[in-house]
């Protein structure tokens, strides 16, 4: 079976995912909708693919599945427009920044029986999959406690976050899904702290970018969670779990996998500059779950309740900073 794709948002991650359809077997890209020309025309171009409008693709009958990579405020509308239609939904984070408009939004899903696959791209990385893999082979016992390192090279432009919904919403959503992923087990209290350390802007838009957060489980399982908008060194995304038996890590990803060593010292290239390149793999294989789901009847890997809980562990650190204490997910999500 070849799923024949569409892309809605030809913007920068619209072309990351119409590059992933292009080099999946089994998947082909056939449209593009974009309501600036010259940004639809490049994909179109380069890619072979029709340019429509986001109705005329919802009527196509040569469109089975949809990727959705248009602003955050479109997103739970068009996940429901195309679940009537009929077509397998792909949904970059978040479906929405309220999580009352998730939750209708899912049960729009729900009754329609749709797929729908929310996109976390760092549970389809090759190195993040083999740490989860030693973790459910036993290799190192039963996880105890996780640190996730995510630092950003710098901030985004001033106007995105402004509409982003904020850095827990936009940046440590990620690592709250890989967290629940790696856990094993839901989390059950979140205490964050937030800061505003690079850029005296950004806390006149309403946000930080300088935050850490501890996720308690109810058995007593922790992960710890830092963020920040500025890492002069590059683009930092590290995982380290720490279990009964021992412990496994994944580390940076470099421009080239090398050290010199010379009487001057040992130096080592730098770190990949952003997710668009350090992700590369995730984005290939994270569509290539997508498709095999859809050819063989199955959920997909990432769904939406995960986007929904990723969002309440969002919402709870966020109400942590603003009262000061922990808060219960479960008050949250409730």
């Amino acid at each position: 079976m070849t799923v024949r794709f569409a892309i809605l948002g030809a913007g920068r991650i619209g072309q990351v995912h119409a590059r992933a359809v292009a080099s999946s077997d089994g998947a082909v890209l056939v449209a593009i909708a974009d309501p600036i020309g010259d940004a639809a025309r490049s994909v179109a171009d380069k890619y072979r693919c029709d340019i429509r409008s986001i109705d005329a693709i919802a009527d196509s009958d040569d469109v089975d599945a949809v990727a959705i990579c248009t602003p955050t405020d479109t997103h739970a509308d068009l996940i429901e427009q195309f679940a009537r239609a009929g077509k397998a939904v792909f949904c970059e984070k978040p479906i929405d920044l309220s999580l009352s408009r998730v939750k209708e939004c899912l049960g729009v899903v729900a009754d329609t029986k749709a797929t729908l696959m929310v996109g976390f791209q760092r549970r389809f990385d090759p190195d993040f999959m083999a740490l989860k893999q030693a973790i459910d082979a036993g290799r190192i016992g039963d996880v105890e406690m996780i640190t996730l390192t995510s630092r950003d090279p710098g901030p985004p432009p001033y106007d995105y976050i402004g509409r982003s919904g904020g850095i827990f919403r936009d940046m440590t959503i990620h690592d709250f899904d890989v967290a629940r992923w790696l856990l094993g087990e839901e989390v059950e209290t979140v205490q964050a702290a937030a800061s505003v350390l690079t850029d005296p802007k950004i806390e006149e838009l309403g946000d930080y970018d300088s935050v850490n957060v501890i996720l308690v489980t109810p058995s007593g399982k922790q992960c710890t969670i830092t963020n920040t908008r500025r890492a002069s060194y590059g683009y930092d995304q590290r995982i380290e779990v720490l279990g009964s038996k021992g412990s496994v890590s994944a580390e940076n990803h470099r421009e080239a996998n090398i050290e010199i060593a010379t009487s001057e010292g040992y130096t080592r290239p730098p770190l990949l500059n952003f997710f668009m390149t350090r992700y590369v793999g995730a984005y290939a294989n994270e569509i290539a779950a997508f498709v095999a789901a859809i050819a063989g009847g199955a959920p997909p890997p990432t769904t939406g309740q995960d986007g929904l809980m990723a969002l309440a562990l969002a919402e709870a650190a966020l109400r942590s900073v603003q009262e000061g204490r922990a808060i219960r997910v479960a008050d949250i999500a409730a």
